[in-house]
């Protein structure tokens, strides 16, 4: 029996499309799991591109490939196949640019499979635990962050914040702010060390902070 949701877990934005129109069309069970887990699993993955095999999806229904293929036709899933193996991306502007990249040969997928998102606190116990007490104000920031940043972006920078001994929820925000304008994909792409490039951002956030 299930024991109800924590406070101590990340949640996943679904779109609203899903439940003004998807919802009431899909009848198949299978098909409305293997499409919220790729809901799931796609928005908690890093790199320019986000994208599932068909091996990812086993145990996310009691047969996956049917759902596979009526999540395919109907649209809410893209698949593109290559050498025999096939690829499935979210039918988002994301999603879509990738699938055109992948055909189109502009981009290969890594050798290693992606793996589901480990379990993570919530930003709201991150940052009573780090930062300060929640306020209202508060809390309606960290909901707008958990919508508008991936949520490992939002727990490193509140780890860069009490590194640096700035606990403010405007200094976070600004890293936030500073890696968006920047782009999360050549965030992700640098190789220096965490320590250097927490030393990195902070530089640059004092400077945004004082555009």
């Amino acid at each position: 029996m299930f024991k109800g949701f924590s406070d101590s877990e990340t949640f996943t934005p679904v779109p609203d499309s899903f439940f003004r129109q998807l919802l009431n069309e899909i009848d198949d069970t299978d098909e409305l799991k293997v499409t919220l887990y790729a809901i799931w699993r796609t928005r908690h993955m890093e790199g320019s591109v986000h994208y599932l095999r068909e091996s990812d999806f086993t145990g996310c229904a009691s047969d996956p490939i049917p759902g596979l293929e009526k999540a395919v036709s109907r649209g809410t899933l893209l698949r593109v196949r290559k050498e025999g193996a096939a690829l499935y991306f979210l039918n988002s502007p994301r999603g879509r640019a990738g699938a055109e990249a992948y055909q189109h040969g502009d981009w290969e997928p890594g050798g290693l499979p992606s793996s589901p998102p480990p379990e993570r606190p919530n930003i709201f116990k991150l940052y009573e635990e780090n930062i300060g007490p929640l306020t209202p104000l508060i809390a309606d920031a960290l909901k707008d962050a958990e919508l508008t940043h991936p949520p490992e972006r939002v727990a490193e920078a509140l780890e860069i914040a009490v590194k640096s001994n700035k606990r403010s929820w405007k200094y976070v925000e600004a890293i936030l702010a500073r890696w968006k304008e920047e782009g999360y994909a050549k965030k992700q792409d640098r190789r220096d060390t965490k320590e250097v490039r927490g030393r990195d951002v902070t530089r640059k956030v004092e400077d945004f902070l004082k555009k």
